[in-house]
């Protein structure tokens, strides 16, 4: 079920440096090199997997940018929310 704007504001309070772009949750973190950008993307693999819900992901040597929306439905769910939540945490 897509988010309104009010929850998707109050949901993005609890999301350090994450950012909205027209109907994604966007994020981009900086590594040391390249070797630890792709460390990093490879530990997105388990969380995506069992959460069944995957990332838009793009990779510029020492940084990675996040992009998560709903395909499905067309724009932000608690989906989206509760993924970056553990990208957050690693």
């Amino acid at each position: 079920m897509l988010l309104d704007q009010q929850q998707i504001n109050q949901k993005l309070e609890s999301l350090k440096s994450w950012t909205i772009e027209g109907k994604k949750l966007v994020k981009t973190f900086k590594f040391e090199d390249f070797i630890k950008a792709i460390d990093f993307v490879n530990k997105l693999v388990s969380p995506a997997e069992s959460a069944g819900h995957h990332p838009d992901i793009l990779i510029s040597y020492n940084k990675v940018t996040i992009n998560l929306t709903t395909h499905d439905e067309g724009g932000l769910t608690q989906k989206d929310f509760d993924l970056a939540q553990e990208i957050t945490n690693l």
